[in-house]
């Protein structure tokens, strides 16, 4: 099978497509028959070696990718509830050498669900590592219905989930992004779109454009901050809860986010889709920022 990975680190012309041997689910796994993977910022981390293994020996690699849509190819022993040929979507854990933007990849079924149902694989596979990462910040935010939240990059891809999924709790989501991006940030839920923090004061930040200390000091005392780089907390103070999300695979809830996709809570957003062949390409354009919504990869 066809399978992108890296051998050193380094910009995206690190990134090679190599023929890798078949993997195999053991107890407990699940093969899956990639139809799309998404890219996420930690691929680009980890390929320039600024997260995850800092070497790689002579003839070692690391396969990237995260989140996946496909269909189940093979089941390993004592797998409940999945068959073979159903459409799933899951988040890849752990550090083996393949991950998702590979034309097959295995998992743990724990961290498997079954995919929404009203949307196509591609944009499925902009839901694990972005909707986890959102339900997740919120979950250490431990906001009420009724409080006022601040939801930094909240145009971006894990933001627009945060703001979809807190005004679904009830939440007033306050949210930042670029001028041209409020009617965007309406739509998703935000009961204010704002482009600068001045005044802006809330109980509660996810910052998910990682802007440190000028979100924190939106929080009023006692209230609580979560930021998505967990390299870049900054320093608690005034009484505020200061955390970092770090993604955990969750096939139960993974399969609650996917019903809120088909029932229309949740809104998937492809920026643009490229060949696993075009894998440089993609990781050039990510970086390049401004996306309102997911690249994706296709085998």
């Amino acid at each position: 099978m066809r399978a992108v990975v890296i051998r050193g680190f380094g910009g995206p012309e690190v990134l090679e497509v190599v023929e890798a041997p078949l993997p195999e689910p053991g107890p407990g796994q699940v093969r899956i028959r990639v139809a799309a993977a998404g890219l996420n910022p930690a691929d680009l981390a980890i390929r320039a070696g600024l997260f995850g293994p800092r070497e790689l020996g002579p003839g070692e690699f690391l396969g990237l990718g995260w989140d996946v849509a496909g269909t189940v190819d093979a089941l390993g022993a004592g797998v409940p509830g999945l068959a073979e040929g159903a459409a799933v979507v899951g988040l890849v854990s752990g550090s083996g050498r393949l991950k998702a933007h590979a034309e097959y990849v295995v998992l743990d079924a724990e961290a498997v669900a079954a995919a929404p149902s009203s949307v196509d694989l591609v944009h499925a596979a902009t839901l694990p590592v972005t909707a986890h990462t959102a339900d997740q910040a919120l979950g250490l935010l431990g906001a009420r219905p009724g409080d006022r939240l601040l939801v930094t990059g909240a145009a971006g891809a894990v933001g627009g989930f945060a703001v979809q999924l807190a005004h679904h709790a009830g939440l007033r989501v306050v949210a930042l992004a670029r001028g041209g991006d409020a009617p965007l940030l309406r739509e998703l839920g935000a009961d204010e779109a704002v482009s600068s923090l001045d005044g802006v004061r809330v109980d509660a930040a996810l910052d998910a454009a990682a802007l440190g200390g000028p979100a924190l000091a939106a929080v009023r005392d006692g209230g609580a901050y979560v930021t998505t780089r967990p390299d870049a907390v900054p320093a608690a103070g005034h009484g505020i809860r200061v955390a970092a999300v770090q993604v955990r695979p969750d096939g139960a809830r993974l399969a609650e986010l996917a019903a809120l996709v088909d029932r229309g809570v949740l809104t998937t957003r492809v920026a643009d889709t490229y060949p696993l062949e075009e894998a440089a390409k993609a990781h050039a354009r990510l970086a390049e920022g401004g996306l309102r919504g997911r690249l994706v990869l296709v085998p």
